[in-house]
């Protein structure tokens, strides 16, 4: 079973853009996807077709199996939780406990012991734990992303849809980001992360997809995906800085990491 299915679908705005083309994709419970691709290759376009935010213009979107035509947005967010690239698109409250909440005590979707509980499960996740009285804008604005993430957290969605989350954060910050994508998988939800930061792919990802010209040109693993150059080049990408730095130089392999560009250095009997 799919927890998310993309079947044919197209897109295309009203003044004309073309954004998404018979496009198919789906992710399985408990997978990690990143999606990579420069700005207008459909990223955003696709994450927003599978909440409802936008309608295909042809072809089926499934969660669960369901096609999602004539759900409305509140419904399918159920189980496609989608947290922006902008946080102050999301934010509406005075207090991080009542953002966070707003949607559970709205619906009346979960006993209050059960929401506390969330509560504090999210929050200490996110690293703040004892703040749900503080105002989400007294944050600075890589701590408000973490807000939109534990309200989308506490509605235990079957899939969770980030928006480049690594947008703004500190080495702490990607670090507890890392820690709630851990967390997700192992809890068995779907999480799609659309990104530029090739370094946190590589770190986080063992499935890649990239996008090009309103479709997906390869989809397969880091490795395989970040030394196919020609891919990249479609797609107007560039590989890992390692990588990079590794095939500049002439080392053996397929280099992604810090740890591998060492080995292969030795295994040369090069210095730099």
């Amino acid at each position: 079973m799919k927890a998310l299915e993309l079947k044919g679908v197209s897109f295309t705005y009203p003044n004309g853009f073309k954004a998404l083309g018979k496009l198919d994709f789906s992710i399985a419970p408990g997978e990690k996807v990143a999606v990579i691709g420069e700005n207008g290759a459909g990223k955003t376009t696709m994450a927003k077709l599978t909440n409802g935010l936008l309608r295909p213009g042809a072809g089926q979107v499934l969660v669960n199996s369901e096609d999602t035509a004539g759900k409305t947005v509140a419904a399918i967010s159920r189980h496609v939780g989608y947290v922006f690239q902008n946080p102050d698109d999301q934010i509406c409250n005075q207090t991080i406990y009542k953002e966070i909440t707003y949607t559970l005590r709205y619906n009346k979707s979960c006993a209050p012991e059960e929401i506390d509980r969330r509560v504090k499960e999210a929050l200490a996740l996110a690293g703040m734990a004892g703040m749900e009285e503080v105002n989400p804008y007294d944050l600075s604005f890589s701590h408000r992303k973490f807000v939109t993430i534990c309200s989308v957290l506490l509605q235990e969605p079957e899939v969770v849809l980030l928006d480049e989350p690594t947008a703004g954060q500190d080495l702490a910050c990607m670090r507890r980001l890392e820690n709630i994508l851990d967390h997700l998988q192992k809890k068995g939800t779907a999480v799609l992360t659309i990104t530029h930061d090739m370094e946190f792919v590589v770190r986080n990802f063992q499935r890649v997809v990239v996008m090009a010209h309103g479709g997906i040109i390869s989809d397969g693993t880091p490795r395989e995906i970040f030394w196919n150059l020609d891919v990249l080049r479609e797609a107007a990408l560039h590989q890992p800085y390692i990588s990079a730095l590794a095939r500049r130089i002439g080392l053996p392999g397929k280099v992604l990491t810090a740890e591998e560009f060492a080995a292969a250095l030795r295994g040369s009997g090069r210095t730099l």
